[in-house]
């Protein structure tokens, strides 16, 4: 068995839902409630500004929250909504008081409709990467978004108002975890709300694929959206699932850090580029150097070198004719599965790899096996072999990629009529 699995790792504990908690102050005038995605509330002495919703099943008890530990009912003028996804907005009408207003990114509303005009599409690979962090069995209720929600303030790159005495900047930060997001600026105050724009770990290198799927980022605007936080100077951060991160230097100097990790990444890949090495050589060669080493998060390196690649390229590497085409070639997997001897051939041959600790070429191997007789057994234990050893390559760390290889696990136990892997999405 493997040794690591993703109910473990620290993204788990970090967005886990307890309604039984209750708000807390993070100074005289921020209260944070903590959710799958947290919300915050300024208040002021124009009324209260609410940033971030929740989930639609959290956003009541957060609106709850805020008023026992305040003492009185909420006054919610301004709804700040830093990105489209459902942990943010779902919560929306539980704040959405008569006279109230909500502001969001341009991109907003583009995002937001890919994801209910696409969430056929996009719910089961959800929650075959993130099956672990969604114990709710209701999942459309859970990604529900407010259908109220249709005519919101929008604004490009920059929007200001003032409250209560207190003023507040928002920038759009296209880059980050959508190309909706934005950032929430209290300048008197030197306090900045990220919500999810660096990803949904702090430390960790930002989001820039996923793989469930959603609308591409930019690596060289994400460099730019972290300077112009670094411009900022906050002494006091607050993101989407992290404690409050105070201190002017100690942010300094993490941003820094995220910015340079970043950029070297990028650096890296165009390099390679423009030196004529093949993409799947830079997946494998590029590393972070240790001074730049970032804490454990979604994927690794890998993924976001192909990001920068695909980003500046598209789809076609020219490299094989038949990428242009369709059938792929998996169509002929059967065919050639039976001219190299067969699936026990294949099995055999995906054996030698995994004894040599080798999984991704045994994997390779046992693809094709599998194209021609889906139930193989001996297919099937290599394949299961080979995705345990990918699991323990991770070392529990990318928490992305466990939740995909747990789920091919599962998969595969349940053709061999076992129990075990990931719960079934």
């Amino acid at each position: 068995m493997p040794n690591y699995e993703s109910s473990r790792h620290h993204f788990v504990e970090t967005v886990r839902w307890r309604p039984e908690q209750g708000a807390e102050r993070v100074n005289d005038h921020i209260l944070l409630s903590r959710g799958t995605t947290s919300s915050h509330l300024v208040s002021t002495d124009g009324g209260d500004v609410v940033v971030n919703t929740g989930f639609a099943y959290q956003g009541d008890r957060h609106r709850e929250r805020f008023e026992e530990l305040l003492g009185r009912p909420l006054k919610v003028r301004k709804i700040l909504l830093t990105q489209c996804h459902p942990d943010l907005v779902g919560g929306w009408a539980a704040f959405a008081d008569e006279g109230s207003e909500t502001i969001v990114q341009r991109n907003f509303s583009a995002n937001r409709g890919d994801r209910v005009t696409l969430f056929k599409f996009f719910e089961p690979r959800r929650k075959r990467i993130l099956h672990g962090i969604m114990p709710d069995p209701d999942h459309a209720k859970v990604m529900r978004f407010p259908k109220d929600l249709e005519t919101p303030t929008e604004f490009s790159d920059v929007h200001t108002f003032e409250l209560g005495g207190r003023r507040f900047e928002l920038y759009s930060v296209p880059a980050g975890e959508t190309t909706c997001s934005m950032i929430v600026w209290m300048p008197d105050e030197g306090t900045l709300f990220t919500g999810n724009m660096m990803g949904a770990l702090y430390g960790a290198l930002p989001h820039l694929y996923t793989l469930r799927g959603d609308r591409g980022r930019s690596t060289p605007q994400f460099i730019r959206d972290v300077e112009r936080i670094i411009s900022l100077r906050p002494s006091l951060l607050l993101t989407g699932h992290d404690d409050p991160i105070v201190g002017g230097d100690r942010i300094q100097a993490d941003m820094t850090k995220l910015r340079d990790a970043v950029r070297h990444i990028f650096d890296e890949t165009i390099k390679g580029m423009n030196a004529g090495t093949d993409l799947f050589t830079l997946m494998r060669e590029i590393r972070l150097p240790p001074h730049l080493e970032m804490a454990p998060g979604r994927g690794p390196v890998s993924w976001y070198v192909r990001a920068v690649w695909e980003e500046h390229t598209g789809w076609f590497r020219h490299e094989l004719t038949t990428e242009l085409y369709s059938p792929p070639a998996t169509a002929i997997w059967p065919k050639l599965a039976q001219m190299a001897g067969g699936p026990d051939a294949l099995a055999a041959e995906a054996r030698q790899r995994l004894a040599a600790r080798e999984p991704v070429q045994a994997l390779h191997f046992v693809e094709i096996a599998l194209a021609a007789a889906p139930e193989h057994r001996g297919a099937r234990e290599a394949e299961l072999e080979a995705l345990e050893q990918l699991i323990d390559l991770t070392e529990g760390k990318t928490y992305d990629e466990l939740g995909w290889l747990e789920t091919k696990v599962r998969e595969a136990n349940e053709v061999l009529g076992r129990s075990g892997g990931a719960p079934s999405p």
